[in-house]
């Protein structure tokens, strides 16, 4: 049997291909059809980080307002605003677009791989297509000859 790819989360060889998640699902390759790339969605950030911080940062700049005067006010508001923006861009760049390798299974649609990784979905899917590839080369001519 030979091994393709051999990962934490997914193991390619040229018979099965197996998705390590929280339930493993082991596909065998010669039964799959339509293999394709698809993007998958991207992780929605969580509001209520960013909508804390805001209300924070905004109850200190009031306060340093009413204490301090309206220097320091000024001053903490500017200073509140680059820090809600900040949260802003920050948690928008850490929403991940998950990438999913989905085909055809024994006559029903299935997503045989998950991953936000890039690096590692691509290694995975490459994996699979030299699989597939190298299982079509080898198929057994059952004693037939081409006229």
């Amino acid at each position: 049997m030979r091994t393709y790819y051999r990962g934490p989360d997914a193991l390619v060889t040229d018979e099965h291909f197996v998705w390590r998640s929280s339930s493993s699902q082991i596909f065998t390759v010669h039964e799959l059809r339509h293999v394709g790339r698809v993007p998958g969605h991207v992780s929605a950030p969580r509001p209520g980080t960013v909508l804390g911080v805001a209300a924070a940062v905004l109850v200190a700049a009031a306060a340093s307002w009413s204490t301090l005067g309206s220097a320091a006010g000024f001053a903490a508001l500017a200073l509140s605003t680059v820090i809600v923006v900040t949260a802003i861009v920050a948690q928008r760049q850490r929403a991940a677009r998950r990438w999913e390798l989905q085909a055809t299974w024994r006559g029903l649609p299935v997503t045989l791989y998950s991953s936000s990784d890039v690096r590692v979905f691509n290694q995975v899917t490459r994996a699979l297509g030299r699989s597939i590839e190298d299982g079509r080369q080898h198929r057994p001519a059952y004693g037939l000859a081409a006229a």
